[in-house]
């Protein structure tokens, strides 16, 4: 697995995203997703929605995925 695939994933998933992920091992990542979909949502349910953009890669090929999520507003 490599950033830019996960990257490709995130963004096709939410589209209206702008997505950053960085990883050097290939199993484990950082990524950082700005979107205004996340407006109004806890932590915890925006991360749910990135993770269902990488379905069962999640604690297979993909064992750590450290997520920052921000919305637009939130990202200044």
């Amino acid at each position: 697995m490599d950033s830019a695939t996960i990257e490709q994933m995130i963004h096709k998933g939410l589209p209206d995203s702008q997505v950053q992920v960085s990883g050097d091992d290939g199993v484990h990542f950082e990524a950082r997703v700005i979107s205004p979909s996340f407006e109004g949502l806890p932590t915890l349910k925006r991360h749910r929605m990135v993770y269902a953009t990488l379905g069962p890669l999640m604690g297979n090929e993909i064992h750590a995925l450290g997520l920052r999520t921000l919305t637009p507003a939130e990202s200044d």
